[in-house]
């Protein structure tokens, strides 16, 4: 192997592992963020069924009680919703970065293609044009099969983000909740 392509590898392979080593940080930064999330949840969760366990056992009869359930059913169903909307922005901002590193990724990919197929094109023997238009062509047919596929999770991600505006909107605003801070929090 010359010295050349040992180098091309080197830097192929320095590449790659800086590309794993985003994703990996990216992937630990999301669960950090979800944990905290999911532990402030649990933690207003813990607090909110003591607070309406002790105001169901001070209630002194059978039209109490009702009367406390479908008060306290209010804004845990806004809690909920809350919580849901903080996921789904999680995950929708790890999606967005992790998009982002496979793009640049891609792209360098295809640039070095390129370069290797221009190289094998100029120093080609009788025929190899051939093989180079081939591969040109499968590039080209990647290409726009990856910015479809970058399109498409594009458009989902906007009709699911749409979706929970929608129904953030039809559910009541509860005043902030823990679930809501620690979302804030963590996005700092």
């Amino acid at each position: 192997m010359s010295n050349p392509n040992l180098d091309q590898l080197t830097a192929a392979q320095k590449a790659n592992a800086e590309v794993m080593t985003t994703l990996m940080r990216t992937a630990f930064n999301g669960v950090e963020r979800l944990t905290a999330l999911n532990m402030a949840a649990s933690r207003e969760f813990f607090n909110n069924t003591l607070a309406s366990t002790q105001q169901l056992l001070s209630a002194k009869d059978a039209n109490a009680v009702a009367k406390l359930n479908s008060e306290l059913a209010q804004p845990n169903a806004a809690k909920w919703m809350d919580y849901s909307r903080s996921v789904y922005e999680l995950v929708a901002d790890m999606q967005k970065e992790l998009t982002s590193v496979m793009e640049a990724q891609y792209s360098s990919f295809t640039k070095n293609a390129n370069s290797a197929v221009e190289k094998a094109k100029s120093s080609a023997p009788v025929g190899g044009d051939v093989f180079a238009a081939t591969m040109q062509s499968m590039l080209n047919a990647s290409t726009k099969a990856f910015d479809n596929m970058t399109g498409m999770a594009k458009q989902l991600s906007d009709i699911a983000e749409a979706n929970m505006a929608a129904a953030g909107k039809v559910a009541a605003p509860a005043k902030t909740s823990a679930t809501t801070a620690a979302r804030k929090s963590a996005a700092k």
